[in-house]
């Protein structure tokens, strides 16, 4: 048996989510689309790309910081909006962001979050993100943009690719998505008093259990389940570019488009008016067999050249992913599972201690190939792409 006593990798932290979390809780994060074929490729692509190492170069001083929407950070990471993430650590959105906020990257927040927009810029002491989808009800997107800026968000990450749910096999098989028997919902009852130090600090001590940006909107919603298939009815598969115009009349603040897959779409959204794009699959939780962010990457930044920003998501898991992606052209990417299980593991210090081996990852790798800023980055550091 390996003597695993301190968490490093994105894989330690998964394994101690993994015996942390109820399973269904688990699961949700954890899982993709299908037969998964997609969320094992966003990984399985960086790790073909091989890096060129060179020697005897100054290097003596690395700096990974970089400047996004004006603001300077300490290297080009923003954690990614994930729903329920107050359901893998107590108050999970609040110790996110201020682990971000200490770490000095940005954190986005989802719409579908159980601390509300107000509750996180309680405690935030930098600007941070906010993402929505579009619903049915344009007098909610109204009225939840409003609270966003008040809370003092200026950049909007707008997400375009789940206009429908992809089918999520692991939530249905666990129960997540709905449709247990009696027997069904005993069963998965037992899964929290199994798991004692979840129930007592985030089952007990974690509560309300709602998402706080709905709360007023589906003021009957007793469970996540209730305000579930509230969302899943308001999703609005009718939503065109002409919508991300609308969007961007009642928006002043940067809006990024989010779920862009295909270099026809990244110049439909920046016709639209997108200040930025972030190449994204959804983690693979929406169409399996699709390409993953990472190799559409460099032919989207071939498209856009310098029109706009791009970010990149999916299978970032280290800070040599990172390196990658801004070598293929992202100018900055956007992680989302392993901070979660980075949080639920281990909460805000085990998040920041993650952050932090993230960015001396980062500095080994531009060392080793001969880089000592993010602008030097690019793909003369990569020797080949194995098959």
């Amino acid at each position: 048996m390996t003597l695993n006593l301190i968490p490093v990798t994105a894989q330690d932290y998964r394994h101690l989510a993994r015996k942390r979390l109820p399973r269904n809780f688990f699961d949700y994060i954890d899982g993709g689309a299908y037969s998964e074929i997609t969320l094992g490729t966003n990984t399985d692509d960086f790790e073909k790309i091989l890096l060129k190492q060179r020697v005897m170069r100054d290097i003596s001083s690395i700096d990974t910081s970089t400047n996004l929407f004006g603001k300077t950070l300490d290297m080009p990471l923003v954690l990614a909006p994930i729903g329920l993430a107050g359901m893998m650590a107590r108050r999970g959105e609040v110790q996110a962001v201020r682990a971000a906020d200490n770490v000095n990257i940005p954190f986005c927040l989802s719409t579908v979050s159980i601390c509300s927009v107000e509750e996180v810029a309680e405690v935030a002491t930098k600007p941070f993100w906010f993402q929505l989808y579009m619903m049915r009800d344009r007098g909610y997107v109204k009225a939840i943009l409003a609270r966003a800026k008040e809370a003092g968000c200026k950049n909007l990450v707008f997400t375009v690719d789940l206009a429908v749910v992809g089918a999520r096999y692991r939530d249905m098989r666990n129960g997540m998505a709905g449709g247990l028997n009696a027997w069904g919902k005993f069963r998965s009852a037992l899964e929290y008093p199994l798991h004692p130090a979840w129930l007592f600090d985030v089952g007990i001590k974690g509560k309300p259990h709602m998402f706080g940006n709905l709360s007023e909107l589906v003021p009957s919603a007793r469970s996540i389940t209730d305000f579930k298939n509230w969302i899943d009815e308001q999703f609005d598969p009718s939503c065109t570019w002409k919508d991300i115009e609308w969007l961007r009349e009642i928006w002043d603040g940067n809006l990024i488009i989010k779920g862009i897959l295909n270099p026809e779409d990244a110049k439909l959204a920046v016709s639209a008016g997108a200040d930025a794009i972030i190449i994204s699959n959804h983690g693979g939780r929406q169409l399996d067999g699709v390409s993953s962010g990472i190799a559409m990457t460099p032919r989207i930044k071939d498209t856009l050249g310098d029109a706009t920003t791009i970010l990149m998501d999916g299978g970032v898991r280290s800070g040599q992913d990172i390196v990658k992606a801004v070598a293929s052209g992202a100018d900055a990417v956007l992680m989302g599972r392993p901070w979660v299980w980075a949080l639920a593991a281990k909460g805000q210090a085990g998040l920041e201690t993650y952050l932090n081996t993230i960015k001396s990852e980062m500095r080994v790798s531009m060392a080793l190939t001969g880089t000592t800023k993010i602008a030097d980055i690019n793909q003369q550091i990569f020797d080949t792409v194995r098959s």
